[in-house]
């Protein structure tokens, strides 16, 4: 084994997990005061993983006796988790510093570091050991990272809540693990796929259950996504916002790889567990986010909403349909960010959150910028023309249906419908209510970035379509 060529196709978890290790220490030594220097370390530490992937970090093929695969499918999704990892950590140190100064503390961007070289490792598993270290890796920083403010109560019992569920989680998919090796003889991709040709046998199959079941709860989706609005709301705002961004781009490109490459041959069987999903997801995150009050359940639910559009393009099957899967995810994560950097704004004049949905009354009046982002974000996630949130949900229902699951494609436009009226219930308080008392002063920082994403999102972004579509197709057609 030329184990320089091995490495050199996992340069960018290495990039990572050196490079936390280091800024550990940096934090032991330098304390509290050094927390936006590891900061912005961290971000162009996640900037240079970004660029160690233009190597054989991209197209290398399998590394590690097969345990690793370096291809243009891991590559794509690299570069969304990184981007948005950087994100949460840009978003972090202005909001600590304003709720409570203590809490501002540099081991908050060395845990998005180690999360994202777990997720690295995700989503480039090609075996079922590379997935569950990978997994646990990326979910041992999170359970962290949702109580990372120690003082708040609401942030302790995320955190709790996180780890009691995402342990249940992670055994129910261990015992799917080894049902699958104890009837196939294997842990690779590539032999088990093997196993499943033909009729596969009651325990292949038992296991395929489980394993979906234990990747379901990771992307939030039903009947698994209880853990969700609970987590979403008591999670500091940027650790929400990672959590609604890179691990669930892990967690979907992790399942489609899955899918399609460990148990491809068995396509009929758990498409019908995708399909259940996908549709129960839809329905559940519409109708769940009618009431609510608070934003960030409300995105909680509307994020629960969009895995269900997401696995329609799963249930595909098809290369087009891995293509629409990762054409939406990066709309997906850019229209997300945009949310809860909004949410960010939410402030009052001491700079304490604000996340009651009716304190946006009028919003148009008094900041009529960040109104009109918001509103460009809420079209989007409702998938109205002519934002890009249109074009992600037109990908998967015209994969869908050249998939032939044609009634799947109808149902899911028609549920749609129901998403749309709460995001347009924001719209509507921000631009018909009465206004009510005025946020604090912005940041210019996290206006810039709420800037970047709303033009990417509006009609602007259209003239990325096609190279959209070129990298989604070049992709996918990786992992076929």
């Amino acid at each position: 084994m030329d184990y320089a060529a091995n490495l050199a196709m996992t340069l960018p978890e290495l990039v990572l997990t050196l490079s936390a290790l280091a800024l550990m220490m940096v934090a032991a030594w330098g304390g509290n005061a050094s927390t936006r220097l590891v900061s912005w370390t961290s971000v162009a530490v996640l900037a240079g993983a970004v660029v160690a992937l233009a190597g054989p970090a991209s197209s290398g093929g399998d590394a590690f006796y097969g345990l690793y695969r370096a291809d243009a499918f891991a590559a794509f999704a690299k570069v969304l988790i990184f981007g948005a990892a950087a994100v949460a950590i840009i978003m972090a140190p202005g909001f600590f510093e304003r709720t409570d100064g203590d809490n501002l503390r540099p081991e908050y961007p060395v845990l998005i570091l180690l999360a994202a070289a777990g997720m690295g490792m995700m989503v480039s598993a090609t075996d079922m050991m590379t997935l569950y270290v990978g997994l646990e890796l990326n979910s041992l920083a999170a359970y962290v990272l949702a109580s990372f403010m120690r003082r708040d109560t609401r942030s302790a019992e995320a955190g709790l809540k996180y780890f009691v569920l995402g342990a249940l989680a992670s055994g129910i998919l261990l015992y799917g693990i080894s049902l699958v090796y104890g009837f196939s003889g294997t842990t690779g991709f590539d032999s088990i796929a093997t196993a499943y040709v033909g009729t596969p046998s009651k325990g292949l199959l038992f296991g395929l259950v489980f394993v979906f079941a234990g990747l379901a709860f990771k992307i939030s989706a039903v009947p698994f996504h209880m853990w969700t609005p609970d987590v979403y709301e008591g999670a500091p705002t940027p650790v929400t916002a990672f959590f609604g961004t890179a691990p669930k781009v892990a967690a979907i490109v992790l399942t489609v790889r899955v899918a399609v490459e460990a148990m491809g041959p068995a396509l009929h069987d758990w498409q019908q567990i995708i399909t259940f999903a996908a549709l129960a997801s839809i329905v559940l995150g519409a109708a769940g986010a009618i009431g609510q009050t608070n934003i960030k359940r409300l995105l909680a639910y509307s994020s629960i909403n969009n895995v269900g559009f997401i696995l329609v393009g799963l249930a595909a099957g098809t290369q087009q349909g891995v293509a629409a899967v990762l054409f939406y995810l990066v709309v997906y994560v850019v229209m997300t960010l945009g949310s809860f950097l909004v949410v960010l704004q939410m402030r009052d004049q001491s700079g304490h959150p604000i996340e009651n949905i009716d304190s946006l009354a009028g919003l148009s009046r008094s900041r009529p910028a960040l109104a009109l982002a918001m509103a460009i974000f809420m079209f989007s996630l409702a998938g109205i023309p002519p934002m890009l949130g249109f074009n992600a949900k037109l990908a998967v229902f015209d994969a869908a249906v050249s998939a032939g699951l044609f009634p799947l494609a109808v149902i899911g436009f028609v549920a749609s419908v129901i998403g749309a009226f709460y995001y347009l219930r924001v719209v509507k308080i921000m631009y018909f209510d009465e206004p009510g008392a005025a946020y604090g002063p912005g940041d210019s920082v996290e206006g810039g970035l709420i800037a970047a994403a709303a033009v990417f999102i509006s009609p602007v972004g259209w003239v990325l379509l096609s190279s959209l579509g070129v990298w989604s197709m070049a992709a996918a057609k990786a992992l076929f």
